[in-house]
Formats: structure tokens, sequence, C-alpha cells
């Protein structure tokens, strides 16, 4: 009866430099590992002590890394630890097992997409439409199941991401700003739904998670325990729901708190009540 740990990775986990967040004099900031290479540059890092806490963590726990990222975006990650066996990725688009995609898996996302939601063709033409040139960067589509912008931060209105969200809203589609990018994601793609259906692949009676984004709510809402950091969009919006636990840090010491947490809540005695029905 394994307890399941599906946590979000980037500014929740792992950290790219400038979301370190490294506040304390430089002599006494923690030793970093840095677990993802892209085009031969260091692009995310952990603590050390992280790193070594999530070895422990993938003996004490099923842990399930969870991510919006692609599938080749998370593949570039070297996560310190046993291999983990899932994975989800695409905001819960792709299932992987063993690395793999599981194809009856992805084949149900798709379809609930189709009868739900307005035509991801629909959305990046708005985007593209609507978006000014003056602060966007790139435009891109993800696994073929939502849509990212990559803009210049500070030259975006903040009425536009508002507009654009209830726009989305109308269309059954949900909108996310975290750093610099702004990504319209279908609202049944969730992470949610993969977890529970990896409790129930591995029978785990209970769950916990982390993350820092909107995008990471349903999986936090869906777990018996949560942790988020102080930074992040679910901080601003002082989000939370029963069973999650807003922590004091950020950065890079965040990630060490919620592995902490985690470990000591995995090697807690088990408890007969589950919120992933």
């Amino acid at each position: 009866m394994p307890v399941l740990v599906a946590s979000d990775l980037d500014r929740t986990l792992i950290y790219s430099a400038a979301a370190l967040a490294l506040t304390m004099p430089d002599a006494r900031a923690p030793r970093l590992l840095c677990v993802e290479v892209h085009e031969s540059r260091p692009l995310s890092f952990m603590t050390e002590t992280s790193a070594a806490l999530l070895g422990e963590l993938g003996d004490a726990a099923v842990f399930v890394p969870t991510t919006t990222r692609t599938r080749k975006q998370y593949q570039r990650i070297n996560l310190p630890g046993p291999e983990p066996r899932y994975a989800i990725c695409a905001n819960g688009g792709h299932l992987l097992v063993d690395g793999v995609s599981d194809p009856d898996w992805h084949a149900g996302v798709t379809a609930r997409l189709a009868a739900r939601c307005a035509p991801l063709a629909e959305v990046t033409d708005h985007l593209l439409a609507t978006a000014d040139p003056a602060w966007l960067r790139k435009q891109r589509v993800a696994e073929d199941l939502f849509a990212y912008l990559v803009v210049e931060r500070e030259l975006l209105p903040e009425e536009w991401v508002g507009e654009l969200a209830a726009w989305a809203d109308g269309r059954g589609w949900s909108v996310s700003l975290q750093g610099r990018k702004i990504y319209a994601v279908p609202k049944p793609l969730t992470k949610s739904a993969a977890m529970r259906e990896i409790a129930e692949r591995t029978g785990a009676h209970r769950t916990l998670s982390a993350g820092d984004s909107l995008l990471d709510a349903d999986l936090l809402a869906a777990t018996d325990r949560a942790w988020r950091p102080a930074h992040g969009e679910l901080a601003e919006a002082e989000w939370t729901a029963p069973g999650v636990t807003a922590l004091p840090e950020r950065g890079v010491l965040a990630g060490e708190r919620i592995l902490r947490e985690f470990l000591t809540a995995a090697r807690e005695p088990a408890r007969t009540e589950t919120r992933t029905g």
C-alpha cells in the first residue's frame, strides 16, 4: 500500500538561476547541483541537500514527476535518486510508464478535449491576433495539446492577460502566467486526472503533492496533503484548499522544505481516508 508523491518540477523542486532566490550572504548560499542542461548550458538546479532528500523519497514512496513540460523538455532533466517509473507530462496529456507515453491514456485525453473545448487552432489564432509584437517573443504549441507565449514580462499589460482569461474561459480553456510564459490550456487537461490514474494503478493509499502555479491547483486540491511555496501564482493569489499548507520559504530553499515535508508524511503510519477517488 504505497504512498504516491506527485510533484510539480519547475519552481517547486527545480529552479532556474533567475528563480533561485539566493537572498542570503554569498558565503552562506547552499551548494547547488545542476539537474538540467540545454544546448550545452546549465539550466535548472536544486540544492545538494534536496538531491539527497529526493534520493530518500524515491525509496520511501512512489515519486511521480508532474509537469506542464513536453516529453522532450522533461527528458532533459536528470533528477537524482531512483528513476521514476511513472511521470506526468504536458499537464496530464501524457502519462509516461518507464519513459514511454501510454497510448490509451493519451487517446482518452484527446477525445475529452475534442468533446469539451474549443479547438487548439482557434486559441492559437486568437493569441497571435491579439498579442503585441512589442512584448511577444515566441509562440509555441506543446504536444498538439495547448499553447504558450514567451513574453517580455515588464512590457506585458496586465489587462491583456485578464481579457485573454475571460475569452478562454468561455471556450473551455484556462490561462496561467508563469514568469515569462503565458499558458493557454484546455480545462479538462489536468495533472490531477493523471495522478488519480497512477494512484489506481499503484494501489496508493495516500497521495501527496506540491506546486506553485494555477496549473497545479487541481493537483493540490485532489491529494490528501499538499504544499505550496511562498512564490508563484498560488502564493500571489493566496490560494488554498483543504489539506494544503502554505510554506514560508521561497526559491530553491522551498524545494528543500517541500522534500522534507514529503518524506515526513510518506513515513507516517497509514491512514484510511483519501481524496483520490
